[in-house]
């Protein structure tokens, strides 16, 4: 049993997301999975102030990406997403990084498009990471190290072959 699951708060679009995130994990290389688990709706009635338009709207949605579950809900504009908080996708492929990257990168902010790090169409932060990762930014040897850090401070989405030449000191 997972005992930690992220909430997630949309503005009116919890539905729209949930099915969105679930296309993109269940389309991915290397055999990736999502779905909705279940959808329950505000009443039709609203039952104090905070409901009042909120009649069918997701009240709490259950799905699962790559075994991982999340909740949301629809909670209009009152609070946004901010990078203080992001999801991690770990990726063994660059053909992984590749199709997480352009996915969840469509219709997002341009502009949070940074070493590896993009914002969805819903303002949610995405960390999309080659697993091989960890590994060229920690070597024992600091100059290795450094030089794929280097490579990496200047690329929005990663490139596992260009780290790994910068690691290995060809560029």
């Amino acid at each position: 049993m997972q005992k930690i699951t992220p909430f997630l708060w949309f503005d009116n679009k919890a539905e729209e997301a949930m099915n969105f995130y679930v296309s993109v994990f269940s389309g991915a290389p290397g055999g990736g999975t999502g779905k909705v688990l279940s959808i329950k709706r505000y009443p039709d009635k609203a039952l104090d102030e905070h409901m009042v338009g909120m009649q069918g709207k997701v009240l709490t949605g259950v799905f699962e990406l790559n075994g991982q579950r999340f909740m949301a809900l629809d909670g209009g504009p009152i609070f946004k997403f901010t990078e203080a908080v992001s999801m991690h996708v770990e990726c063994a492929t660059q053909e992984e990084v590749d199709h997480y990257w352009d996915k969840l990168g469509e219709g997002g902010d341009e502009q949070a498009k940074q070493c590896g790090w993009l914002k969805d169409r819903y303002g949610l932060s995405w960390q999309i990471v080659p697993a091989a990762l960890p590994k060229l930014l920690s070597d024992p040897d600091h100059e290795k190290s450094e030089r794929a850090i280097k490579a990496l401070l200047k690329m929005k989405k990663l490139d596992i072959a260009e780290l790994q030449r910068a690691h290995r000191g060809e560029i």
